[in-house]
Parts: structure tokens; sequence; C-alpha cells
């Protein structure tokens, strides 16, 4: 009896201690979103309408702002009409014709010795006059071209589109208020990418030889709850020696945008077992 007692306790032991071994492998982290961007005009430009406002989501190319492009439409109507216009060049095309058709005419009549060379090197200069006046009219022409596709392009850029996924965070400016291009300027709007999310945590310095590149996780979120798997995308190639800890940041796919970002939670990582340091809390600022 004393044996199956001893026994008893021994397994209670053993299964305590593996329990709270458990318990140690879990660790605080931050979900955060993938990236926030802040959405500026790359032209200055009078913003002429926003289409999309705060908890809106939002898709790659989708148009998010307007900004008055009405001058560069007119800019962009009048090099397209010059490009379009023919008569120059017909004009240079029909010069060159008589020209040549009169040096041929100058050059017999020379060889019947009915005219000087002097008529022949006028004949010759007259061409080459018509040549470079055809030559400067296809350029005119091709020139138009250009200042319309200019134009065009940059009332593309007045059209200021998503280049992500995500969500609006914020928005900043509103029709009618002046857009400035340029770091530091004020944003149009904020957006956040969470199609996929960002675990953060701040690992002991003794896991680190456990940790690689791919290694699976699950995550509990404070709020929202469930269990999602995640894995590691980065680990830090150096240690913090005075808190004795390391970064790891995990990749969690988010469809349906089912957890939200910004939120605490907990993470277990498979095979890494090192206790948790109390004070190794990642923090919760935004990316």
């Amino acid at each position: 009896m004393q044996s199956l007692i001893r026994y008893s306790v021994t397994f209670l032991g053993i299964a305590f201690v593996s329990a709270m071994a458990h318990a140690q492998a879990e660790y605080e982290c931050v979900i955060q979103p993938r990236q926030i961007l802040e959405i500026r005009s790359p032209v200055d430009g009078l913003i002429q309408r926003v289409h999309v406002d705060r908890g809106q989501t939002v898709r790659r190319g989708q148009l998010l702002a307007t900004l008055d492009d009405s001058v560069e439409r007119v800019a962009a109507e009048g090099a397209r009409h010059r490009a379009g216009m023919l008569g120059a060049v017909q004009a240079g095309e029909s010069r060159v014709t008589a020209t040549s058709r009169k040096l041929e005419r100058v050059q017999e009549l020379i060889a019947s010795k009915f005219l000087s060379a002097q008529a022949l090197d006028d004949a010759q200069n007259e061409k080459r006059l018509a040549e470079a006046e055809l030559v400067e009219a296809r350029d005119a022409r091709r020139l138009a071209e250009i200042e319309f596709n200019r134009q065009s392009a940059i009332i593309q850029l007045k059209s200021v589109r998503s280049p992500v996924n995500g969500v609006v965070i914020e928005r900043l400016l509103n029709t009618g208020e002046l857009s400035e291009a340029g770091v530091g300027r004020r944003p149009i709007l904020k957006l956040a990418e969470i199609d996929v999310l960002h675990v953060e945590v701040l690992l002991p310095a003794e896991a680190w030889s456990q940790v690689k590149v791919g290694l699976a996780g699950e995550v509990q979120p404070a709020i929202g709850g469930g269990t999602h798997r995640a894995r590691v995308a980065v680990v830090d190639r150096i240690l913090d020696a005075g808190s004795g800890t390391f970064g790891v940041r995990l990749e969690l796919p988010n469809p349906g945008h089912a957890i939200p970002a910004g939120t605490r939670c907990r993470l277990r990582l498979e095979g890494v077992d090192v206790p948790a340091r109390r004070s190794a809390a990642p923090s919760t600022a935004r990316p």
C-alpha cells in the first residue's frame, strides 16, 4: 500500500512538473498589422474627393482619392491634337518630292550644258532644306506625342490607389484640402495591412538555439479567442544582453480579418521549452 502511495505521489509530481513546464513554455506576445502605410499623393493638388473612410476595407488597386486634374486634361488634349496634326509633315514631304524632281532636271540640263554648276548647288541646297524641314515637322509631332503621354501620366498620378489589401485606420485630409507630396507632409489616409499579421515576441536568450525560421507556433489572442497557427519569419541575430532576450516575429494568416491587430496574445512554440522571463513582454507599439 505504501509503495502504491509513493508511486502515486511520484506520478502526480511528474505530472505537476510537466504541467508547469508546459505553462512556462507560454510567452507573452503582441499581434500587430503586417505594415502601416501613410498614403500620400505623389504630386501636389487639390483633393477633389476621398472615396473611403475610417474602418473601410480596401483592395489593392482600389481608388482611394482623386485630385483635381482639369489643367492637366486641357494640356493633354492640346498635346494630343498637335500629335495628330499632319499638315506640316505632309507639306514637308511635298517639298522634298518637288525639290528632288527639280534637282534631277537641273542635273539633266547641266549634262546638256544648258545650266552652270551654280544652278546645281542651288538645287541641292534647296533639297537639303526641304529634308531638314520635314525632319523638324516629324520631330514636332513626336514631341507632341511625348507631351501627351507625360500629361496622361500626371493625370494618372492624380488618382491615388491602394498599394495593398488592407483597412483604413485614419482619414486625415478631406475634399477641398491641399494634398502635398513628399516625406513629412500630411498624408491623406493611413492604411493597415491585416491579411497577414505579425506576432512579435521576446524570448529568453537560452531559447535562441531552439528557434529557427519556419518553426510553427500556436497563438492565442487576448481578444477574439481561439488558437491560431503561425510560423516564425524573423529571428534576431543579436541578443539584448541587458534583458537576456531576443526578438522573434511570426507571420499569422488572418483570413476574413477575424483576428484583431493591436492586441496581446499568448504563444507556444513547438519544441521550445525554456521558461519565459516575466519582464520580457514585447512592446505594443506599432511597427
